[in-house]
């Protein structure tokens, strides 16, 4: 279906016919310096191919008149109306990428990965299943920054998420800087469903705003946070003395991480491999779920171009042929 936006501008059309009736014409000059024979026969003639040329003249330029006043009316081609599930549910997720992320704990299909590129599957996964929410991507490390804003585009910001390298916003980790953009981005969306998901595998090493000062910002701006603590339990490091168990989470604050959780009404999860990732997403579906409302969208294209396009190229051919003419 097409439909015009400005169709007021219709009322332009007759504008030129107007100006040509109300208009004094102009005095063409009747003296001839210069009398020839037979000049009668030849101003009949002239007259006669003018006639032909001029009535040409006059159609294309009525035609490209009524191009212009319809482009200028802005026609759009309105297709048929699409169903969209909107949850209304403002989500961000705020991604640890410090130093401390390559260490080599997690296992994906018996292999050995780096904490980061586990997140980068088991969350692209949720990203993909979130539906109707506007998703957002918080990168930090030593610095906190908005990587990808609110959107319903998930592919686009589960991509961002799989181009993120360790160690690009510095090395150390600034937890509460990560909860202060969040809640900056946040604060002022309408509506109370808003939710962050922090994944960590350290403390706040970093940054201006501490965590827990942090967390009472969220709570004030009704933002849920869910903290996910990274990292296995034990790893067997080979040594000069031979292989030995250590605990390449020792420097996890579970502590401030659950009291972040609990300020502002979500909840702390563990992660010690892939697995337990994956139940914590699918927990996070359920606490969260997407709210299955309809929005219909007509999709809209605009078609002003063409008759514009059309119009254009009239205008060419009339000074084309107004030059040969006086050639």
């Amino acid at each position: 279906m097409i439909e015009f936006t400005w169709i007021k501008i219709f009322a332009a059309l007759p504008l030129p016919l107007l100006v040509y009736l109300l208009l004094p014409r102009a005095r063409s000059n009747s003296g001839r310096a210069l009398k020839i024979p037979f000049f009668q026969e030849l101003e009949e003639l002239r007259q006669t191919s003018s006639g032909k040329s001029s009535g040409w003249l006059r159609l294309l330029a009525v035609i490209a008149w009524i191009l212009l006043v319809c482009a200028a009316a802005r026609p759009q081609w309105i297709g048929d109306p699409i169903s969209m599930p909107i949850s209304g549910r403002d989500l961000l997720l705020a991604v640890d990428i410090s130093g401390s992320m390559q260490a080599k704990d997690m296992q994906i299909n018996n292999q050995q990965v780096d904490r980061l590129s586990m997140i980068k599957k088991v969350a692209g996964e949720f990203i993909e299943r979130r539906q109707g929410d506007r998703i957002g991507l918080i990168l930090f490390g030593s610095r906190a920054y908005l990587q990808a804003p609110l959107s319903l585009d998930r592919k686009t910001v589960n991509q961002l998420l799989q181009e993120a390298l360790i160690g690009i916003a510095g090395e150390k980790t600034a937890i509460g800087d990560a909860l202060g953009l969040a809640v900056k981005r946040l604060q002022q969306r309408p509506g109370d469903k808003k939710v962050l998901i922090l994944l960590t595998d350290g403390a706040n090493t970093s940054g201006t705003i501490e965590p827990l000062k942090a967390a009472e910002l969220a709570k004030t701006a009704k933002l849920s946070i869910y903290t996910i603590g990274i990292g296995a339990d034990r790893m067997v490091v080979n040594s000069f003395f031979g292989n030995r168990v250590v605990n390449p989470s020792a420097d996890l604050d579970e502590k401030t991480l659950k009291k972040i959780a609990e300020l502002t009404g979500g909840r702390y999860f563990r992660a010690r491999e892939s697995r337990d990732l994956e139940k914590i997403y699918a927990l996070l579906d359920k606490l969260e779920p997407v709210v299955s409302e309809d929005q219909n969208l007509r999709p809209i294209r605009e078609l002003f171009f063409w008759p514009l396009s059309g119009a254009l190229i009239l205008v060419f051919l009339l000074l084309l042929m107004r030059r040969y003419e006086s050639s």
